[in-house]
């Protein structure tokens, strides 16, 4: 089926309306999210929301989100918290050398004379400490 622009305000209002349904499109997964992730609701009251989303979608976004927005919102930022602080955690661990290697660099340092024997023995102390 072939859409016929007669002029410049169907395809204004084509636009409008198809932007309208992407945006309310994700603020229903976002509410079905939210509530799947949710564990301070119960599965009765989940499963009440899912009705709801069924039979009166669109009010029923407007409603969870006033109703519920902000804890919506908290726990979104405490799951960002969470990957960000589990991200963090693995890079520690992927990027962190061995004190060995660490020895061995500032060893390296010392005999090109880079170092003094003072800050040596500093790098040394704090590798062995595995800080």
């Amino acid at each position: 089926m072939a859409i016929m622009w007669s002029n410049i305000w169907d395809v204004i209002w084509f636009f409008f309306w198809a932007f309208a349904f992407i945006a309310y499109l994700m603020a229903l997964f976002s509410v079905i999210g939210d509530l799947v992730r949710d564990r301070s609701l119960n599965g009765w009251w989940k499963a009440i929301w899912i009705i709801f989303l069924v039979f009166l979608p669109f009010l029923t976004v407007l409603v969870y989100l006033i109703a519920r927005g902000r804890g919506m919102a908290e726990r979104q930022a405490t799951e960002a918290a969470k990957a960000q602080e589990a991200a963090n955690n693995y890079i520690r661990q992927v990027a962190s050398t061995a004190p060995a290697d660490e020895i061995t660099k500032a060893k390296a340092l010392l005999d090109s004379g880079a170092i003094t024997p003072e800050e040596y023995t500093a790098l040394k102390n704090r590798a062995l400490a595995g800080g």
